[in-house]
């Protein structure tokens, strides 16, 4: 990503965002356009549009170099649209949703996720990943994919490039679960259920999820789909904490990778109450507990999500928009060594869980 196209540090008029965010829209329409295509031709969606959106940014930003007129919209869409989705995410998760999955499974559920994200992370670190880049590529893994990458990558600061890369890659990664899953469960001799649970534990997107527990029946889907949705509810504390410490894992340097600075930030000692809990997140927050007291009408629900993920996409696109290709080709090695270390640790920690609920 190029220095030039950063965050804005003051609102903008809207003249201003206008070239850009009208450059986003027409890439996200793209992206809609070939999700469209892929599920005519397959019969399913395997690259969502949040996934055509940066492939079909960057493709376009390794044709053409957009001027300086484009990049407030761009810095805009990439930065508060990404923020704004996240916020109205949280209209769409309740509580009771959290219980209905029983405290054995919950708790399990929690630990699976917070072990493969600190085992995740160790890998990427290993394999001499920035740290902002090792995050993004542990809470891809371990939580739900790109929604995680997307969701994190404003908490912690991560540059576009990083995070079109830990999408890029894990969307690869993503679709050969889903094909090699149920393999695998055949391999293992695992029932309905079990397999259900391993598919909720291991994939990235509920669609996949759906997806990949499909050729084991009706009970491996709706398992599934909850032990899913549970691991989602994840994404709310995980950016929490990582947001407490995100003021000092910004000071540290991204190197080998090139990093991209956004202004000056205060230091660790006195740093404002919005770096530790950015508004996006004490928004996110503030809707889950509305929606837990029915304060959030059911009609409003879809809409919301429908939103949110226009909203992601759109800054999707912005993020491909500026990515450096170069910089993703060197990171690829190393962003695929970990992916694929990470999720062969998350299957089996999640099969260590199954056998310890019983459920095998």
């Amino acid at each position: 990503m190029t220095d030039a196209i950063l965050p804005p540090r003051r609102v903008m008029n809207g003249t201003k965002l206008l070239p850009g965010l009208i450059l986003c829209i027409a890439v996200t329409g793209v992206a809609f356009a070939l999700q469209r295509v892929e599920e005519a031709l397959f019969g399913r969606v395997w690259l969502e549009a949040l996934v055509l959106a940066i492939v079909t940014g960057t493709l376009l930003r390794s044709l053409w170099t957009p001027d300086r007129r484009w990049f407030p919209g761009i810095a805009f869409s990439a930065k508060f649209l990404l923020e704004l989705a996240v916020v109205l995410l949280g209209a769409t998760v309740s509580g009771a949703t959290i219980f209905a999955a029983g405290p054995g499974l919950l708790l399990g559920i929690a630990g699976v996720v917070m072990i493969a994200l600190m085992a995740s992370f160790a890998i990427g670190r290993l394999l001499r990943l920035p740290p902002r880049m090792a995050l993004l590529v542990a809470c891809g893994n371990s939580i739900c994919g790109n929604s995680a990458i997307a969701a994190v990558a404003p908490v912690i600061g991560a540059d576009g490039d990083d995070v079109a890369a830990s999408i890029g890659f894990t969307a690869v990664l993503g679709v050969a679960v889903v094909l090699g899953l149920p393999v695998l469960g055949f391999a293992l001799h695992l029932g309905a259920i079990p397999y259900g649970a391993l598919a909720g534990l291991t994939v990235y997107a509920v669609p996949q999820v759906i997806a990949a527990a499909t050729p084991a029946g009706a009970a491996a889907v709706r398992i599934g789909t909850l032990v899913k949705l549970v691991r989602v509810l994840m994404l709310g504390p995980v950016c929490l904490m990582l947001s407490l410490v995100a003021a000092k894992l910004r000071e540290e340097p991204d190197e080998p990778l090139p990093q991209v600075t956004t202004g000056e930030r205060p230091a660790w000692g006195h740093p404002p109450i919005h770096h530790f809990v950015p508004w996006f997140i004490s928004g996110f927050l503030i809707l889950v507990a509305l929606r837990s007291m029915d304060l959030i009408p059911n009609a409003a629900l879809a809409p919301a999500n429908r939103i949110a993920t226009l909203l992601t996409v759109v800054s999707m696109a912005a993020l491909g928009l500026g990515v450096d290709i170069r910089t993703v080709a060197h990171a690829g090695g190393r962003v695929t060594a970990a992916v694929v270390l990470s999720l062969l640790v998350l299957g089996g920690i999640s099969l260590g869980l199954i056998h310890v609920l019983g459920l095998a």
